[in-house]
């Protein structure tokens, strides 16, 4: 029994992996590859993606900021698809600014202080799809992080920053190539 029991789980542990690693499905003339990471591309249509530089509109910056969304954004691509980032005429394009990055008061003491505070990015970004207008779309995209109001902004900023443009760019990632 225990035997019987053993090669099921060895069986159904394989089948798990072999799905979660790659799929993909054939259609005729249609051939779209579906990845663990969420993009679905035809690359048989989809071949370039141009990423523009979003430069910081925001009234209050942080200089570091707008290289590390720059580069994030186009690390995703790179990491999780095959396109090939082009300056120009790409099949796919992504533009956009950063529009907001501000703190405000989230949560108040007992004492009548400050004791938590909200720090977050919204991004504005223009994606046009060459292949398929109808996927075309300008939209905003905001992550927020809440910090001890005991600790200093310089002290957590470079950490919070970092993990909102990641979330951010999975974001921007989802609603440009996941189409869920």
């Amino acid at each position: 029994m225990d035997s019987t029991i053993n090669k099921i789980c060895h069986a159904l542990c394989l089948a798990i992996i072999v799905m979660l690693t790659s799929c993909k499905l054939n259609l005729g003339l249609f051939s779209t590859e579906y990845k663990f990471n969420g993009a679905s591309i035809d690359y048989s249509k989809t071949k370039t993606i141009q990423i523009a530089d979003f430069p910081i509109r925001s009234s209050y910056v942080w200089g570091p900021m707008g290289p590390m969304f720059n580069n994030e954004l186009k690390d995703i691509f790179a990491n999780h698809t095959r396109l090939e980032q082009v300056k120009r005429n790409g099949d796919l394009k992504i533009e956009g600014e950063i529009t907001q990055y501000n703190q405000r008061n989230k949560s108040v003491s007992s004492e009548g202080y400050s004791a938590h505070t909200e720090l977050s990015i919204t991004v504005n970004v223009r994606f046009t799809n060459n292949v398929n207008h109808s996927e075309d779309f300008e939209r905003t995209f905001t992550a927020s992080k809440t910090y001890e109001t005991t600790q200093s902004l310089n002290a957590v900023q470079e950490e919070l920053v970092s993990q909102m443009i990641k979330d951010i760019t999975e974001q921007i990632f989802n609603a440009t190539v996941a189409n869920w």
